[in-house]
């Protein structure tokens, strides 16, 4: 059985609240019955112009979650501030421009390598777990670690645009850089465009990875399927990964 935690990212359900006003959906509710399904995490990705996470439902939702509540953002001195004053359990590191539709890129953490060292260490002075968001690449790798953070999460857009044209081939960077972290100590997470169909490998060939951070494709599933069981697939899909999933050797020295 995996021992990868789903974080349910809730962006989506803000999303659609905001679109009418008012308080329907209620954020706070799906949240409390996300973790009632199952859920082992919270994510919210705030952004500046506030269309869908607001800086109010930061502050309510530190309060509410009681699993693991992962705000991703740029750290921006006015992200950097909120996060002191809110200190959730797990800051995720992106390197989002403003305007911004999605995530689309990891860290470029050698040039940045100054810049999120010292980020890093005033997040961690206010007792927040940091994750930078990263490509699968050595370098990259042993630069983030340079920066004092606990965990890198995977940008894995890339892995899932080519899971269905060649799996095995799509994930080999991912496998070689999660190892040669691992062999670091840094906690490995990932996050983009995982779903049903491609996160039962992704758990298989990377069962080192602690944490995967879903929410456009869960909630998207949610609408045919409900809630509660949309949940309980993904958890099934992390849980039985190792089953479904033959062993793929890598070459002596990984």
């Amino acid at each position: 059985m995996s021992n990868t935690r789903l974080s349910v990212n809730v962006n989506k359900i803000a999303l659609w609240r905001n679109a009418r006003g008012g308080n329907l959906p209620d954020l706070s509710q799906v949240v409390l019955d996300c973790e009632r399904f199952g859920a082992q995490g919270i994510t919210v990705h705030p952004r500046p112009d506030q269309r869908h996470i607001r800086r109010d439902d930061l502050y309510r939702l530190r309060e509410l979650v009681r699993t693991e509540f992962n705000v991703e953002g740029y750290p921006s001195e006015e992200f950097l501030r909120l996060m002191e004053e809110i200190r959730p359990h797990q800051v995720t590191l992106v390197p989002d421009a403003p305007d911004a539709l999605t995530s689309s890129e990891g860290w470029d953490a050698v040039a940045n390598q100054s810049f999120l060292t010292e980020v890093v260490a005033r997040l961690k002075a206010a007792n927040c777990r940091t994750s930078l968001f990263l490509e699968p690449n050595k370098d990259l790798v042993d630069a983030a670690f340079q920066t004092g953070t606990d965990c890198i999460e995977f940008y894995t857009g890339p892995y899932a645009a080519n899971y269905h044209i060649e799996a095995e081939r799509s994930i080999k960077a991912y496998r070689y850089a999660a190892i040669h972290a691992g062999k670091l100590g840094l906690c490995i997470n990932a996050g983009h465009d995982l779903n049903l169909d491609n996160l039962g490998y992704w758990c298989a060939r990377i069962p080192q990875t602690h944490e995967v951070s879903i929410g456009h494709a869960l909630w998207a599933d949610a609408l045919y399927m409900g809630m509660e069981n949309t949940i309980q697939l993904y958890l099934r899909t992390i849980g039985t990964a190792e089953m479904r999933f033959p062993t793929m050797h890598l070459p002596p020295g990984y």
